[in-house]
C-alpha cells in the first residue's frame, strides 16, 4: 500500500517533492536544487508533515554542501547558513530541528574536503529517509493491534505517506490494520483551514482502496453521538516529556469528543517527534500562519475584507486525554510521563 505515489525522491543533485498544495487536482513534483528552494518548499507547505519536513531539511543541507563544492566556497559556512535558514521555516514540528541537529553532528566530524563531506552527508540523509519509512511500518504494525476488527475510525489532518518519507504514521496504523485483514472504514475530517484531510488524506485512502467518508470538522460530534466512531488516530508534530501532544489545529477537539464518548484516542508518532527538553505542552511554540488561509478557499475570498483573523496551525492535547502513543519502539500507555521516561532509559 501507498506505493502509488512518492512524497519525495533524491536524485543526487536535486530533491524532488510532490507539491501538496495542488493535490488532489494536480500531481506534480517540485525540483529543489539548493537549500533555499528546500526551505521555501517547507515554508509554503509544498512539503508538510513533521517527519517529511525533517527528511527534506536533511537533504537541503546536503544540497548546501553540493552548491558550495561546485562554487568553490567553504562548505562548512554554507552548511551553517543553510541550517539557520531551514530551522527558521516552521517552529512547531520538532522533527525539523532533530534532523538538523543530527546532520550537524555528522558534519562536525567530517574533513574539510567538500567532495568527501558531500558523500558522507548524502549517505546520512538517505539513511534518515530509510529509517523514517522503517519506523512508520513498525508503528503501523504496533498500532494496528489497537484498532477494532471491524468498524469506523476517525482521523484528523494528514498523517499518511504524504506527511512522511513513506507509508505514514496515523495512516500507517490504518494501512497496517487493513493489510492484516481488519475491516476498517475511515471518517476523514476535512481539517480547515488548509484542508489536509479533504485534499490529502481522502486522496491517499482512495489511492489505496481503503473505504473512507469525508466530513467537515463540525460534523464529527454528531458521529460520536450516534456511536459511529470506534477509535480516533492522529499524528503529531511534537510530544512533550509529559505526553502532551501538539498536532494540527482541531485535534484537541477530537480528543475531547473521544473522552466524552468513551472512545480511545490514539497518537502515532516516531520517537524523533518526542521533545524531552519540554516538560509540558505549554512550552510548545505554536505557529501562526497567514490570515488568507482562513479568509480564502482555493484562492477565492470567503470572508469580509479587513476582518480580524486568528490562524494557529496547531493546538495541544493534554496527556490525560491520550489513550496511547504509538511509536516504532512500541505502544506507550498512561501514565505517559512514566512511559516516556522508560522509553529513553
Amino acid at each position: 500500500m501507498s506505493g502509488a505515489f512518492r512524497t519525495m525522491a533524491w536524485q543526487g543533485d536535486a530533491l524532488l517533492l510532490l507539491d501538496q498544495r495542488v493535490l488532489p487536482g494536480v500531481e506534480s513534483m517540485r525540483r529543489c536544487t539548493d537549500p533555499s528552494s528546500v526551505a521555501d518548499a517547507i515554508r509554503t507547505m509544498v512539503v508538510r508533515g513533521a517527519p517529511a519536513i525533517g527528511v527534506s531539511a536533511a537533504f537541503g543541507l546536503v544540497l548546501a554542501v553540493r552548491c558550495a563544492w561546485k562554487k568553490g566556497r567553504p562548505w562548512r559556512r554554507a552548511f551553517d547558513e543553510a541550517a539557520t535558514e531551514l530551522a527558521g521555516t516552521r517552529p512547531t514540528a520538532v522533527n525539523l530541528f532533530w534532523a538538523i541537529d543530527r546532520m550537524r553532528r555528522e558534519a562536525a566530524a567530517l574533513p574539510d574536503d567538500p567532495a568527501a563531506a558531500f558523500s558522507r552527508l548524502e549517505e546520512s540523509a538517505v539513511a534518515l529517509f530509510e529509517e523514517d519509512v522503517a519506523a512508520n511500518r513498525a508503528m503501523g504494525a504496533h498500532g494496528a493491534k489497537l484498532l477494532p476488527a471491524h468498524g469506523s475510525v476517525l482521523t484528523h489532518c494528514n498523517a499518511g505517506a504524504l506527511a512522511t518519507a513513506g507509508y505514514g504514521t496515523a495512516l500507517g496504523v490504518i494501512r497496517s490494520a487493513v493489510a492484516s485483514g481488519k475491516r476498517i472504514h475511515v471518517y476523514v475530517d476535512e481539517t480547515r483551514p488548509f484542508l489536509q484531510g479533504a485534499r490529502l488524506t481522502a486522496w491517499e485512502l482512495m489511492k489505496d482502496g481503503i473505504p473512507c467518508t469525508l466530513i467537515t470538522d463540525t460534523m464529527a460530534a454528531s458521529l460520536f453521538a450516534a456511536g459511529k466512531i470506534a477509535a480516533a488516530v492522529v499524528g503529531a508534530d511534537r510530544v512533550a516529556a509529559n505526553g502532551d501532544v501538539a498536532n494540527k489545529i482541531g485535534t484537541y477537539g477530537v480528543a475531547v469528543l473521544c473522552r466524552a464518548h468513551k472512545v480511545p484516542f490514539y497518537v502515532a508518532a516516531p520517537v524523533s517527534t518526542i521533545d524531552r527538553k519540554l516538560p509540558t505542552g505549554k512550552r510548545i511554540p505554536i505557529e501562526e500562519r497567514d490570515p488568507s488561509e482562513v479568509t480564502h478557499v482555493m484562492g477565492k475570498r470567503m470572508a469580509p475584507d479587513g476582518v480580524h483573523v486568528y490562524n494557529p496551525a496547531f493546538d495541544v492535547t493534554p496527556a490525560r486525554l491520550v489513550s496511547a502513543i504509538v511509536t516504532e519502539k512500541g505502544v506507550l500507555k498512561p501514565p505517559l510521563a512514566n512511559a516516556l521516561q522508560k522509553l529513553f532509559r
